[in-house]
């Protein structure tokens, strides 16, 4: 039998190179191509997926977010980031999350391939840039001090510092997050604080590069 696969990645051209890859594997179907984490939910237990593949930088809720509430929906079902970030304090996030794997978007299609048949036996998987990426930083045992000031950001306020970088409003970014715009000014306060910034327009200047940088 089969196993159902479900798309979720905003942007049509890559969905559908996914979808042709998975399709050409005799063992999987895909079961369903959306492009938002309020639709994979709304459609969840109907669609029954045994896998999805997920962008982690989506409109509205983000990958990361999507797969708690997922793994809250369906606890058995294995979970592929497959994203174009290829820093490993996203790998680390989703991981911790509850994804079963990482891989980066510009990994051949038999990585991608390789990578559900094995998070689908029960098995963690990730790229091996990221792999050495992550087992390197285990190895130092990075201090809290030592850490980049971005990964002091919880997940929220990781999403709220994206979003600022793309050059939403506060507005728009409590609409896109389904919260208030008082929330999210709370949630940038923190980020001033975290990053040990002066000012919001601080703030700004430093999503904006890191945004360009990833």
């Amino acid at each position: 039998m089969k196993k159902r696969i479900l798309l979720v990645d905003d942007h049509p051209l890559i969905r559908k190179g996914i979808a042709l890859t998975l399709e050409e594997e005799p063992t999987f179907e895909v079961c369903c191509q959306l492009s938002s984490g309020e639709e994979a939910l709304e459609q969840i237990h109907q669609l029954n997926p045994d896998a999805a593949v997920i962008d982690v930088s989506l409109p509205g809720m983000n990958g990361i977010e999507l797969i708690k509430h997922l793994k809250n929906a369906k606890p058995n079902m294995s979970i592929l980031i497959v994203s174009r970030h290829d820093e490993e304090l996203y790998a680390e996030r989703a991981i911790r999350a509850g994804a079963n794997g990482y891989i980066m978007k510009q990994e051949a299609g038999e990585v991608l391939v390789k990578g559900l048949h094995k998070i689908l036996k029960g098995g963690i998987f990730v790229s091996d840039v990221i792999n050495e990426r992550m087992l390197q930083n285990m190895m130092n045992n990075r201090r809290t001090s030592e850490q980049s000031p971005i990964e002091l950001l919880s997940d929220r306020e990781l999403e709220v510092f994206e979003h600022i970088g793309r050059g939403l409003s506060t507005k728009e970014i409590a609409e896109r997050m389904h919260v208030s715009t008082k929330t999210i000014e709370t949630y940038k306060a923190r980020i001033k604080d975290k990053m040990g910034l002066e000012s919001n327009h601080d703030v700004t200047r430093m999503a904006i590069q890191w945004v360009e940088e990833v």
